[in-house]
């Protein structure tokens, strides 16, 4: 009775926790957004539709049904840890503008933090969280703890939008991190999941005790629940990536159009332009700005972004 007590009380406080955390980290959001709005530099309605959207996927990810199958079955925390780590974070991580994360970055302390943005620390985060939170005495302690569960998910969640801030967000990136460096990164982020499925899928061996008993009760042999789950990271990351480098491949063609009207401009307007200056401008996604300053100018140079 008394552990029957404890389970219950564990398992209502990891619920409310799960609910009451996107709740509040939306209110903080829109709290930010209305004060952008006054200065009319609030994010386009998408971006905030899909932060929105990001949060509720969250509650309905770990809260339910879905919850209930990842207590179940390892193929049922997969596709949890997926969403979290790769869907669920890329609605999030679109919801961030500059403005947006503007307090968080510049204040003093807390401003180192925009390096965790830099490609390269930001995929080695994420591929850290991933494998370390696979490796089985981490999944096992997980599964027995709620609050270190709890503490996965929000790994999971963070590391994800640092992974796509350092691809599609707002904070300058790396001269060298243009259109094909971008497009290998996507490329490592799914090769990376692939490697995880295909130890998954062809292990052979139990690597998560805790579902034996839950496998067995459902007719199900562990082997083939852990390799389902492997299936499932394989192909929700693979449809998730090419989706991203197709985006990529219309964006770069997009991009030079771009720039090369900017440059046809600057020669119309008898301005020297700077071919690399056009590139930043653009990949900034700042050409409207810049494409106002060369109409605005007489024959100058306009001034530095």
């Amino acid at each position: 009775m008394h552990l029957d007590l404890s389970w219950n009380l564990s398992l209502e406080w990891s619920t409310i926790t799960s609910i009451t955390l996107p709740i509040l980290i939306g209110v903080a959001y829109f709290y930010r957004v209305g004060h952008l709005r006054e200065r009319n530099r609030q994010p386009d309605l998408w971006r905030q539709a899909s932060f929105t959207v990001g949060l509720a996927a969250i509650v309905l990810v770990t809260v339910g049904p879905m919850d209930d199958l990842a207590d179940n079955f390892v193929f049922g925390h997969m596709i949890q840890h997926t969403l979290l780590l790769e869907e669920i974070s890329l609605l999030l991580a679109l919801g961030l503008t500059g403005p947006v994360l503007g307090p968080v970055m510049t204040k003093p302390g807390l401003r180192r933090l925009r390096g965790l943005t830099h490609p390269v620390v930001a995929f080695a985060v994420w591929a850290v969280v991933m494998y370390g939170w696979h490796a089985p005495p981490a999944y096992q302690l997980a599964a027995e703890n709620e609050v270190v569960h709890l503490c996965e998910h929000a790994s999971f969640v963070a590391a994800g939008v640092l992974m796509w801030l350092a691809l599609l967000g707002p904070f300058p990136k790396p001269e060298w991190f243009g259109n094909g460096a971008k497009a290998i990164y996507a490329g490592a982020v799914h090769f990376t999941s692939m490697g995880l499925a295909n130890i998954l899928m062809w292990s052979g061996t139990v690597l998560y005790p805790f579902y034996v008993a839950s496998d067995e009760a459902h007719g199900i042999s562990p082997i083939s629940d852990q390799s389902l789950a492997g299936i499932v990271l394989m192909v929700q990351s693979a449809m998730l990536m090419f989706a991203i480098l197709a985006w990529l491949v219309l964006r770069w063609a997009q991009q030079d159009t771009e720039r090369q009207e900017l440059l046809d401009l600057a020669i119309e307007r008898g301005i020297d332009l700077d071919e690399r200056r056009a590139g930043r401008a653009v990949a900034a996604g700042r050409t409207a700005e810049l494409r106002n300053r060369l109409l605005s100018a007489d024959g100058r140079t306009p001034k530095a972004s």
